[in-house]
């Protein structure tokens, strides 16, 4: 039976401009989030192929971005490996990196408010709440990448490319989307979106870094639980 992924994959390349390795990279996404590609777990282009119902260069292209991501490694002569999930002081790290930086940037943004940077903001934060209570691991991977893109978009308001190239190099949301998948990661992180997007609209720098302060002390604790 062909998997669900393959069939829309097919669906989308036919209908236009999303490439089925955009599918893939989807699917592997999705499974790595949900630890059905645990840490350690082999990742062969052979056996993706036939499963998918897909020719290697799609597959290729997904795994380089996934490497590119920091969620693969490649091996001379031994294909791809899931990389290893974050310690805690590697958490504990990232968390205090994300507060030195992201705040700034979010006052930064609200400083100098765009109509345009608002707007995507906006969009964005109200793409992520459609996720609601129907979650399954495809909406979850969906949901993480709408967050990097939020938050890459906040530091580029900000208009510092030096913090949202730092913030982008380090892969933070899919790195910590792979420690859990409780429902409250989402539902409560689209209220906290919801804060950042008026205070950045209002043109309010000091609402706007707080908003973001308590947005990452918040998501911190939810995230703290993988490893309690």
């Amino acid at each position: 039976m062909t998997p669900p992924a393959a069939g829309r994959a097919r669906r989308r390349a036919k209908a236009g401009p999303t490439p089925i390795a955009d599918e893939v990279y989807d699917e592997l996404l999705s499974r790595v989030l949900s630890a059905r590609l645990g840490p350690g777990a082999r990742v062969t282009i052979d056996a993706l192929g036939r499963e998918l119902e897909v020719s290697q260069t799609p597959i290729r292209e997904a795994l380089h971005r996934l490497e590119q991501d920091g969620l693969v490694v490649r091996h001379h002569l031994a294909g791809y490996r899931v990389v290893p999930r974050m310690t805690r002081e590697q958490f504990e790290n990232l968390v205090e990196l994300r507060l030195l930086l992201e705040p700034v940037a979010a006052g930064h943004a609200a400083e100098r408010p765009r109509a345009e940077d608002a707007a995507g903001l906006a969009a964005l934060a109200e793409r992520m709440g459609g996720v609601g209570h129907a979650l399954d691991m495809r909406a979850y991977a969906d949901f993480s990448l709408r967050d990097a893109e939020f938050h890459d978009a906040v530091a580029r308001a900000g208009g510092n490319h030096l913090v949202q190239e730092s913030l982008a190099r380090l892969h933070t949301h899919i790195h910590l989307f792979r420690l859990a998948n409780d429902e409250l990661i989402t539902t409560r992180a689209v209220g906290e979106h919801a804060a950042i997007v008026e205070a950045v609209r209002a043109g309010d720098p000091a609402a706007a870094a707080a908003a973001m302060h308590r947005h990452i002390e918040a998501s911190a604790d939810r995230f703290r639980a993988a490893f309690d």
